[in-house]
């Protein structure tokens, strides 16, 4: 394992470009499943996951032809369906959770697939039951080895289009029952779809195919099957938790910091919640700008009750930022309450962030109540592991503001989701080195 030494105390400056979005590039590179034809999609991001993932669609059989960095054609004319029953397949979709968006494309085009029970990060139960829901109400059926654990999929005669009503707004779930329905026979609607940004991307992508997709932006998505699709081009957005991130770091340790192209509309509440911790931020067209931040203070409601910053679905705030916010107001004034409603392991790394000497209070798995130091007392250099994406950026952010020398290991996990992140942290000032 590789771990990340990083000397606190160095302010960051200059400007920083966010990487395309990771759960965005991971379905529309999935969604090239659905045409014979040549797919181009840019502004891909070189990381751990999206990189698997490419890797895994090449060994299926798809022509992948690299561009230039982050610009990728893939053609799916004659994937080798045997590779999905084989082995080596389903180790590897165990220790990808972006492979469970195979799911929706090798159905709906080929009449099966076949996954292992994907990996990803530890941070709770991430169930898959709105996935073989959607699935089966379009006329698919499936079978579950509890011994192997691996799911088989079957739509030998095609699939129908069907009303669905899902009981919880999932990402992934509503992607691959989208990818799945284009090609259906008749009409699909689905309500409570989930409607974010990456969720936009994709029907615009599949759009732009041949699909027919309609009540993109809502909750409410109707879907016309067609005969098939044909190639495109498409552009990744910039990635909002990245975006998020950098925000975070710029409140904690910035000089003033410009974070260009972050596509401002697509952003939601995140600004709005850095906001509520104090964070002042420019928005610039579509560029921020992070003035240095020497105090900030946590707003109250206007009621003047304890200020609280929950995740929800979107438009709520993603759950992918709580980490990063919960750092961030260890030195704000005020106290807060982060409330991490979605999935009950993902707060447990605050125990590193007490013995940095943040005062934080773990009410139970999902809420945690942090009392701001005000910039009066710096936390302190710790030993940590990163246990998942998220919170190893957070443990990064901690690391970069505090006195003395801290060593993260398992940045393997931080490479899933953030591109070259110690090389560019180093161009705007941070101290971090990679070791081995």
């Amino acid at each position: 394992m590789s771990a990340f030494i990083i000397e606190g105390g160095h302010r960051i400056s200059g400007t920083i470009t966010p990487q395309g979005a990771k759960n965005e590039a991971l379905q529309v590179i999935c969604a090239t499943l659905l045409t014979a034809e040549e797919v181009r999609i840019t502004n891909i991001p070189d990381i751990l996951d999206v990189n698997n993932l490419i890797k895994l669609m090449a060994d299926m059989g798809v022509k992948v032809t690299h561009n230039g960095p982050g610009d990728v054609t893939f053609q799916a004319d004659a994937p080798h369906l045997d590779y999905l029953r084989s082995e080596d397949f389903l180790n590897r979709c165990a220790r990808l959770r972006g492979s469970v968006l195979l799911l929706g494309p090798l159905t709906a085009r080929f009449g099966h697939a076949a996954i292992a029970r994907p990996g990803g990060d530890k941070i709770g139960r991430r169930r898959l039951d709105t996935h073989f829901f959607g699935l089966e109400r379009l006329g698919a059926t499936f079978a579950y080895d509890d011994t192997a654990g691996t799911f088989d999929i079957k739509a030998p005669k095609g699939l129908t289009g069907a009303y669905m009503l899902l009981d919880e707004a999932s990402v992934t779930g509503t992607a691959n029952i989208i990818m799945a329905a284009v090609l259906a026979e008749g009409t699909t609607t689905i309500y409570n779809a989930a409607c974010e940004p990456y969720i936009q991307q994709l029907c615009h992508m599949l759009n732009a195919m041949g699909a027919r997709i309609s009540g993109i932006a809502s909750n409410l998505i109707t879907i016309v099957g067609v005969k098939s699709l044909h190639g495109a081009n498409h552009r990744v957005l910039p990635d909002m938790i990245e975006v998020g991130s950098f925000i975070g770091m710029a409140a904690m340790t910035g000089d003033g910091l410009t974070i260009k192209d972050v596509a401002v509309r697509h952003l939601g509440l995140i600004p709005d919640a850095f906001t509520r911790l104090g964070i002042k931020i420019d928005i610039q067209g579509d560029n921020l700008y992070i003035p240095r931040q020497d105090h900030y203070e946590i707003e109250s409601f206007i009621d003047g009750s304890f200020m609280t910053i929950a995740d929800a679905p979107w438009p709520g705030l993603t759950p992918d930022l709580i980490s990063v916010l919960l750092v961030v107001a260890t030195q704000a004034k005020g106290s807060v309450l982060i409330h991490q409603k979605m999935f009950e392991s993902r707060l447990f790394f605050v125990d590193k962030l007490i013995d940095m000497g943040a005062q934080i209070i773990l009410a139970d798995p999902h809420r945690a109540v942090v009392v701001g130091h005000d910039n009066q007392i710096r936390l302190r250099a710790c030993r940590m592991t990163s246990p998942d994406i998220r919170a190893g950026i957070a443990l990064l952010i901690a690391a970069m503001s505090a006195e003395g020398t801290s060593r993260i290991e398992n940045v393997e996990q931080i490479d899933r989701g953030y591109e070259h992140i110690e090389q560019r942290l180093r161009q705007l000032g941070a101290n971090i080195i990679r070791e081995a």
